[in-house]
């Protein structure tokens, strides 16, 4: 999908040959990438205009964002210089740190990856806890290259420069037991706030991962989902709304 072209919104559960029907959400063009978790969508367009969807209507944001996510560690941001934004009540408060992309659909926890693929984690009480400067930010630097990071709640997905794909199981300390190698290759991949994964590949296929549960977080194998159009950016929301 060009980033020129109209979101569209697949409001459908997938069918056995996981298919969907896709509908085109109106009065929004342009928009470079999108996220979605708890029942609450953001995006950004190609002027890094953030937005947040209330109904079917895309109320425009204060600030200029490149990548935005939203998730049950809140809204958070960056901009082109890779600065670091969290919004609270109403604004956008500078954070300590450069990312180039940040997730926030871990149990209360950040993840993103910086402009040298290097990953990192923010702990739960650390961004509960953030007002503003002054409020402790410690990054933990994971082990790794990703140049794309996402998580869940049974673990964290991510893609590197190769688009091979990647799990890590990490809790809200931050801690981990390193990556999990996945196969298959991608180039974007996202979590649900309901574990289910979703993915493009560098053709603008997407892919769901099948028998993703507690016991078994990496599923057991990939599934195509056919679409009505080839994809650069793919992001579900909850068990039966996908996002893309």
């Amino acid at each position: 999908m060009r980033a020129t072209a109209a979101v569209l919104l697949v409001l459908c559960l997938l069918t056995v040959s996981h298919a969907w029907d896709c509908q085109e959400v109106v009065n929004i063009k342009n928009l470079m990438q999108i996220d979605a978790g708890l029942g609450q969508v953001v995006a950004t367009d190609t002027s890094q205009i953030p937005y947040y969807l209330v109904g079917d209507k895309w109320i425009r944001l204060p600030g200029s964002l490149k990548h935005i996510t939203v998730g049950p560690a809140g809204i958070w941001g960056v901009n082109k210089d890779y600065a670091i934004y969290k919004y609270v009540a109403g604004n956008w408060v500078k954070a300590e740190g450069l990312l180039k992309q940040l997730d926030a659909g871990g149990e209360q926890f950040i993840v993103g990856a910086n402009m040298n693929d290097t990953p990192f984690c923010l702990t739960r009480s650390a961004t509960v806890g953030y007002k503003g400067p002054g409020s402790p930010l410690p990054w933990t630097g994971l082990p790794g290259a990703v140049k794309y990071y996402s998580c869940g709640p049974f673990g964290c997905w991510a893609v590197n420069k190769n688009d091979d794909i990647y799990l890590m199981s990490l809790n809200q300390d931050c801690q981990n037991n390193g990556w999990s190698h996945i196969d298959g290759k991608l180039s974007m991949i996202e979590v649900a706030t309901d574990g289910s994964v979703f993915g493009v590949n560098s053709a603008g296929q997407v892919y769901t991962r099948d028998g993703i549960t507690a016991s078994k977080p990496e599923g057991t194998g990939w599934s195509h989902v056919s679409t009505c159009m080839h994809m650069k950016h793919v992001r579900a929301k909850l068990q039966n709304y996908v996002i893309i």
